[in-house]
């Protein structure tokens, strides 16, 4: 048969029919693993499933490893290897955005980005290897103002590629929320208005929550992950006291910190400025006033940005409308590339100190030789995420993650 023609037809296994299938034929190069590919489709049934595997097994066939298909792609030159870790990605994608940046990284658009800073650095390193030939004579046939300037432009752009982690970080795995506030302030309520079911425990009895619940909801494409705390307020109880250091602790640990306040309560304000001190400088705080409708709201709600009942429904739309304006999705909206691989990003980290190095050895007037050892690094670095320079241990750890058949 020739390649990508599809056959209708009946698998049989010693005269018994198991099913009416579909057989496409894939001839190489033309395949997704650029090899010679056979695709079976049958009906859905699992029985049927395991009979057509078991009679392909009897015939000398053997089950993929995991990710092994989307390995041989890469080994035969089809994908590079960031491209193979979007197919992953792809897979996993539970957002509209994580759909798009795999989908983008899937294209390439990240690699080619990375392939021109690549061709940009290896003119760079041609040219201080070669004044290291000449190195007796102290030719100088890079101009070093332009050669700074390169340097500035490469490291723009790995800065910019790095900023875009948090973004990507947060589109990947969610983006953490931590709803914070003292006791009987409404965190409960708010985070069952929030899903639309009653996930959370709710009582008019303070510190009923006593340990984080967590739970997913998806605000205009991105995954935010809400985590509902024990309330924050000074106990005797040992098991209370042990849920109000786990808030703590999800406090630290969040982006996005959603501290309530209670608009009849005038005294939890003043948590406002106990939480604030201890966020760090990348963290976003929200605060909303909570059971706006039990009550007038006093002076010190005027500082405050949103207001919200959370039993009622009330100003829940500005309340998911500052959840998604706390974050930066200003690449998402340039179709800029974004980071989303913690392996990527530490790559590009170490491409970043190479030519931080590399600038610094200018500055200094170190030797050639040295200043072409940062450079090497940087390409290496560089090269690593791509695939062009790799290991057999780093592809093994890569694969392993992948499910089986793909």
């Amino acid at each position: 048969m020739p390649t990508h023609r599809m056959v209708f037809g009946e698998l049989h296994d010693n005269g018994e029919k198991i099913d009416e299938v579909i057989v496409s034929i894939f001839r190489a190069p033309h395949s997704f693993t650029g090899e010679n590919t056979v695709e079976i489709s049958c009906h859905g049934s699992v029985y049927i499933q395991r009979r057509i595997l078991q009679l392909l097994l009897s015939k000398g066939a053997r089950m993929a490893a995991a990710g092994e298909f989307t390995q041989r792609a890469f080994l035969n030159g089809k994908i590079d290897l960031a491209q193979a870790e979007a197919v992953a990605d792809l897979i996993a994608s539970e957002s509209a955005a994580a759909h798009r940046v795999a989908l983008q990284q899937l294209r390439g658009g990240f690699s080619e980005e990375l392939r021109q800073l690549r061709r940009q650095l290896l003119d760079f390193v041609a040219l201080i290897e070669l004044e290291l030939d000449f190195s007796e004579e102290e030719v100088e046939f890079a101009d070093r103002a332009q050669l700074t300037a390169l340097l500035q432009t490469l490291q723009s752009v790995t800065g910019r590629l790095l900023q875009s982690f948090a973004l990507g970080n947060a589109i990947k795995n969610g983006v953490p929320v931590a709803i914070a506030g003292q006791t009987n302030v409404g965190k409960s309520t708010l985070l069952n208005t929030l899903l639309g079911e009653d996930r959370a425990i709710v009582s008019d009895i303070h510190g009923t929550t006593r340990d984080s619940i967590e739970e997913t909801i998806q605000l205009d494409g991105i995954t935010f992950r809400f985590i509902d705390t024990a309330g924050l307020r000074h106990t005797s109880g040992t098991v209370e006291q042990m849920g109000i250091e786990r808030t703590w602790e999800k406090i630290r640990q969040a982006a996005i910190v959603l501290l309530l306040v209670d608009a009849t309560r005038p005294q939890t304000f003043a948590s406002i400025d106990g939480v604030r001190a201890q966020l760090s400088g990348g963290q976003q705080l929200i605060v909303a006033v909570n059971k706006i409708d039990a009550g007038a709201c006093n002076a010190p709600c005027a500082a405050t940005p949103v207001y919200i009942s959370a039993k009622n429904k009330q100003g829940m739309a500005q309340l998911t409308e500052a959840l998604i304006n706390s974050i930066n999705r200003t690449p998402l909206a340039a179709d800029e590339t974004v980071i989303t691989n913690l392996r990527h990003y530490e790559a590009l980290q170490r491409t970043q100190e190479a030519l931080q190095r590399v600038e610094k050895g200018f500055a200094d007037k170190l030797p050639g030789d040295l200043i072409a050892q940062s450079l090497r690094e940087a390409l290496y670095h560089l090269g690593s995420i791509t695939g062009e320079v790799t290991s057999g241990e780093i592809l093994e750890t890569i694969f392993s993650r992948f499910c089986i058949g793909k």
